[in-house]
């Protein structure tokens, strides 16, 4: 008897919430945790103070997709949508992509590049203020949101395998691979460097996650037909909850096809991660950190970020 079918309703649609989260919290803490350890000797101490929390609120983002109506379309960017970006003939700032698609487009269709730069807008003014509590919140925020752009789902509209009959897909790429493979990855990515162009970076950092969209989904086809629909999936528990996920065995396979696609994305994530929030304290002067006052911010600034012009995003 399939001990699938014996589960509460609850438990299986659990599995199709839990699938569409972004990297998966696992995955979040990880990145932000890891690219402290790649900062320079003057602002790791600050940063390695505070690991805790930037751990703990990488998910913030996601939590505040529940309770704020503008928060999720920063978390993606469908470009299927967006066919002159998708060219790489046109890299429009947010002002310009305002002007060209209208917001109520860019609000439907993600507007994931353009917030991570401005997310760094804020960040750099943080360090410019000396303002600890905000660097915190934005650090941790920023390596949020590059996680997101480094999982290829999040550049397409077919991001849950919805309009492929590949429901689940999501969660199978950015949280079960993840958490079955992770002690074999090797997640130590060297120094921060300055980056130049962060526009440039990030935007090759969609590219480069859209480029790899097909692979995910035919990966997934492929081992669907080697694996049995009885075999695809399996129940696992996690804190001490019974959880309907894509077998052990299905996994072995998928991963087997991905080759280290999921490990290097990871990789990649830490990386921009740490260069973004060197860039932001040295396009900020270079501030020191261990002598600071932590302002008090409002309750609206901590959700929203501060006041930054959509023509300075560029």
């Amino acid at each position: 008897m399939n001990t699938l079918k014996l589960l509460p309703k609850g438990i299986l649609i659990a599995f199709f919430l839990i699938s569409i989260c972004s990297w998966g919290f696992f995955a979040h803490k990880h990145i932000n945790h890891q690219a402290v350890f790649s900062l320079p000797a003057e602002l790791m101490p600050f940063y390695k103070n505070n690991i805790h929390f930037l751990t703990e609120h990488a998910v913030d983002p996601d939590k505040r997709r529940y309770i704020i109506k503008t928060e999720a379309c920063k978390h993606y960017l469908d470009l299927d949508h967006y066919p002159e970006i998708k060219q790489k003939s046109e890299l429009l700032s947010y002002y310009q992509a305002r002007e060209f698609y209208s917001e109520d487009s860019l609000n439907k269709h993600g507007t994931l590049p353009w917030n991570i730069l401005r997310q760094m807008k804020y960040l750099e003014d943080a360090f410019k203020d000396q303002n600890e509590e905000l660097i915190l919140k934005y650090s941790a925020d920023i390596g949020h949101y590059i996680g997101d752009a480094h999982v290829p789902l999040h550049t397409t509209s077919n991001y849950n395998g919805q309009f492929t009959n590949q429901h689940g897909i999501h969660g199978l790429w950015e949280s079960r691979i993840p958490e079955l493979y992770f002690q074999n990855y090797n997640l130590w990515i060297g120094r921060a460097q300055y980056l130049t162009s962060p526009k440039d970076s990030i935007w090759k950092c969609i590219f480069e996650s859209n480029d790899l969209v097909e692979k995910v989904l035919s990966a997934e086809l492929d081992a669907s037909h080697k694996v049995s629909e009885s075999k695809k999936y399996s129940i696992h528990y996690k804190n001490g909850n019974p959880i309907k996920a894509y077998s052990p065995l299905f996994c072995k396979y998928y991963q087997s096809l991905l080759g280290n696609m999921v490990e290097a994305r990871l990789r990649k994530s830490i990386q921009l991660t740490a260069d973004c929030w060197y860039t932001c304290w040295i396009n900020a002067g270079k501030p020191i950190l261990h002598t600071t006052k932590v302002a008090k911010i409002s309750k609206k600034e901590k959700a929203e970020g501060s006041s930054v012009s959509d023509e300075c995003i560029h």
